[in-house]
């Protein structure tokens, strides 16, 4: 589960080191006006609030930092990233099944529910590549190339392929 997760997580660090600040930050897309920061801040906050969470068993997703810098600027941006990959290599994964409260905000109030350790980071996990998903609007309407073809697809989202 890991290995999967860091090579996800990989992807977001090589785009980092290959666009500018000024495309990182670019909010003049639509129709959401979000930049490829604020979607990077977003996957990785979720990672830390599980990472926040685990010493009590209880992950809030609702009580995320929002990092500016990691926001707007490529090198925090990594940073960010660098530093969730490290938490992740952290755990054991005889820790995945160990049961953790979670807490959010599903739009109606604010619910809490039990899951293990591994289906919160599969969940992230999953959270973090639909993200990739909006970034690859992003990048593509700034001209910038994907990073590489899985770039924002889950494994179990059939794709066309192009007959040469």
């Amino acid at each position: 589960m890991i290995e999967a997760i860091e090579k996800n997580l990989f992807r977001g660090i090589h785009l980092l080191q290959y666009i500018s600040d000024e495309e990182y930050s670019n909010t003049t897309i639509a129709p959401y006006y979000s930049s490829i920061g604020s979607h990077m801040r977003h996957i990785l906050d979720v990672f830390d609030c599980v990472f926040d969470g685990l010493d009590s068993n209880n992950i809030n997703l609702i009580s995320r930092k929002r990092n500016e810098l990691a926001e707007n600027f490529t090198k925090n941006g990594i940073d960010y990233f660098e530093v969730t990959l490290n938490k992740l290599k952290a755990l054991k994964s005889e820790d995945f099944n160990k049961i953790v409260n979670v807490t959010d905000d599903l739009g109606l109030g604010i619910i809490s529910a039990n899951y293990t350790l591994g289906g919160i980071l599969i969940q992230a996990h999953s959270h973090a590549i639909h993200h990739f998903a909006s970034v690859g609007y992003i990048i593509s309407q700034l001209g910038i190339q994907l990073p590489d073809d899985d770039f924002g697809f889950n494994p179990t989202t059939p794709r066309n392929k192009m007959i040469t």
